[in-house]
């Protein structure tokens, strides 16, 4: 599995409609849609999965307007339960058949390869988080579809895993937290040793760290990103939550110990970013997981979430330091936190394959 910085081919996205996934909402969702498209179609293509005629139609006519409606948007159809594309969509893993370490740093810089990059599509099952959202099964059947529609193999998995659940630098290197993974609600049959096999197998994995509990109102039972991101094949940057008082503070700083003692998979220890949490984000009583840890890195821009806070601007400049050929642009994530999510929960990488060119 490439890291989340290497090239891509596209960006997936799934066009939300659910309004119960966004109560009282939903009206104010699909602009923040337009948004990320308009950004990311700049310098990859965006390719959108509309779940009918009418709500293409009105993806058109919303992007038409915004002067987003370009000739790198394509429009897929499928029948869709929500819009969490991180989670229901495909991971994608590419072979790279003869590649050194001179080659592997040609492909990241973009410049011509040597040796051949193909692609593949992993399925795993998708369950809604452990059953919490039925139904679910339309989502489930996406990466088949994607497959079907990109003419790439695709490989079942035979375990739940959703891709906000897990992290990768792209050297062999996989983060993922205990909340998630070992709770009872995805793989009660399989064992930490059987999950990691699982991933390393599937996912080229050579080793699988692991933190522990999520933030507060995170409904996927604390996917890492909400956490801890690789910003680079040795840098994490992670949540810190200045304030003892919060009910995020015990479990941020028993993952920043553990990421203290973590090192890479040739054992260097990984240099450690601090990013700053945002003021508690309460709708109707309830405190949403407002993370700035759930930015998208895409070719040319990093989408970060952003929530009216004074915090805001210092996320911002921390991910502008790691990354200088790419434009931060900061989406309003009051809204869309609402659904339980933002930015990396509704992106879904597609890498370049052989060539750079659309497998459709």
């Amino acid at each position: 599995m490439p890291a989340e910085w290497e090239p891509h081919e596209a960006t997936w996205l799934t066009w939300p409609h659910n309004p119960e996934t966004w109560p009282r909402m939903i009206e104010r969702i699909p602009a923040v849609w337009v948004q990320m498209t308009a950004a990311l179609q700049e310098s990859e293509k965006v390719r959108i999965i509309a779940r009918d005629e009418r709500l293409e139609a009105e993806a058109r006519s919303m992007l038409l307007a915004a002067g987003a409606l370009t000739s790198r948007v394509e429009f897929y159809r499928a029948l869709t339960d929500d819009a969490w594309a991180r989670d229901h969509g495909p991971i994608f893993v590419v072979r790279q058949s003869g590649v050194g370490s001179r080659e592997r740093s040609e492909v990241m810089s973009g410049e011509p390869r040597a040796a051949r990059r193909e692609i593949a599509a992993t399925d795993w099952i998708y369950n809604a988080w452990g059953g919490k959202y039925p139904p679910y099964e339309n989502d489930n059947r996406i990466p088949e579809r994607v497959s079907e529609w990109l003419g790439v193999p695709r490989y079942q998995a035979g375990m739940v895993l959703e891709g906000g659940s897990i992290d990768v630098n792209g050297e062999g290197t996989l983060l993922t937290t205990e909340q998630c993974l070992l709770n009872p609600n995805r793989n009660p049959q399989l064992s930490r040793e059987e999950i990691e096999s699982r991933l390393m197998d599937y996912l080229g994995a050579r080793q699988v760290l692991w933190l522990g509990d999520g933030i507060v109102g995170d409904d996927t039972d604390g996917h890492v990103d909400d956490l801890a991101r690789f910003v680079d094949p040795r840098t994490i940057v992670y949540c810190r939550e200045a304030d003892p008082r919060d009910e995020n503070f015990r479990a941020l700083e028993d993952n920043r110990c553990r990421l203290e003692w973590m090192t890479d998979a040739r054992g260097r220890p990984f240099d450690l970013c601090a990013l700053p949490m945002p003021r508690p984000v309460v709708h109707e009583g309830r405190r949403l997981p407002a993370s700035y840890a759930n930015f998208y890195i895409g070719n040319r821009v990093v989408l970060l979430p952003v929530f009216d806070d004074p915090a805001d601007a210092e996320a911002a400049r921390v991910l502008a330091s790691f990354f200088p050929g790419r434009r931060v642009v900061g989406i309003p994530a009051r809204d869309l936190v609402w659904g339980l999510g933002t930015c990396h929960c509704v992106t879904q990488q597609e890498p370049v394959g052989d060539g750079g060119v659309s497998h459709r």
